[in-house]
C-alpha cells in the first residue's frame, strides 16, 4: 500500500507542478513577445535634421548621460567663417577662441585656423552633451551646416525613447537600420 501511496503522491506533485507551470509560463511569454512586436529588428531612432528646432530636450531627456545626441557638421555646407554663428556667442566684443566668446558650454567646438578668412570647425563629439546651442546659432546667424544626430554608438536603442516623446516638433523618428543616419546636406 505504501508504493500506491507514493505513486499518487508523485503523480500529485507532477499535475500541481505542471499545473503552475501553464498558468505562469503565458505570464512570462506573452511581455517577450510583446516586446519583440514593438521593436522592429533593424530600425533604429534618429532626427530629422530639418524638423528639428533644437529646444535642448535631447539633453536633458536621454536615458543617458551625456545624452546619445551629438552634433554633426555638415563640411559641404559650411562657409568656414571667421564669425561662426555656432561657435561664437552673439554680441561677441572679440573674435577670439576665449571660453567667454564660445557658445559651446562644454568647449565641445574647435575651431583651427585654414586660411584668411577661413577656419575649420570640428565637433568634439566626446564633449558633446547634445544641448544644441550651437546648432540654433549656426542656424540663426549661419548657414546651418551644424545639426543634431542620434549616435548609434551610443544610444541603447529603447523601444519607447523618451526623447521622442518629449520632442515639440515630432523630429524624432523609427528609420530603418541601414539609412541610420541623415545627412542634412542630403534631401
Amino acid at each position: 500500500m505504501k508504493i500506491i501511496k507514493n505513486k499518487y503522491q508523485s503523480r500529485r506533485d507532477f499535475v500541481k507542478t505542471a499545473g503552475k507551470l501553464i498558468v505562469a509560463l503565458p505570464l512570462v511569454i506573452v511581455p517577450v513577445l510583446l516586446i519583440k512586436k514593438t521593436s522592429p529588428a533593424g530600425y533604429v531612432w534618429q532626427i530629422d535634421p530639418f524638423k528639428c528646432t533644437q529646444c535642448g530636450q535631447c539633453k536633458t531627456n536621454c536615458v543617458l548621460t551625456p545624452s546619445a545626441s551629438k552634433c554633426v557638421h555638415a563640411y559641404r555646407m559650411c562657409g568656414y567663417c571667421d564669425l561662426c554663428g555656432g561657435y561664437l556667442r552673439q554680441g561677441v566684443k572679440t573674435i577670439s577662441t576665449g571660453a567667454e566668446n564660445q557658445l559651446c558650454p562644454t568647449a565641445a567646438i574647435t575651431r583651427k585656423f585654414v586660411e584668411e578668412p577661413y577656419f575649420e570647425y570640428k565637433i568634439n563629439e566626446v564633449l558633446c552633451d547634445g544641448c544644441a546651442k550651437c546648432v540654433k546659432g549656426c542656424g540663426d546667424f549661419g548657414n546651418g551646416s551644424l545639426y543634431m544626430q542620434i549616435r548609434h554608438d551610443r544610444c541603447v536603442n529603447c523601444n519607447e525613447c523618451s526623447i521622442a516623446r518629449t520632442c515639440p516638433s515630432n523630429a524624432i523618428s523609427r528609420v530603418p537600420g541601414n539609412i541610420a543616419y541623415m545627412p542634412k546636406d542630403k534631401r
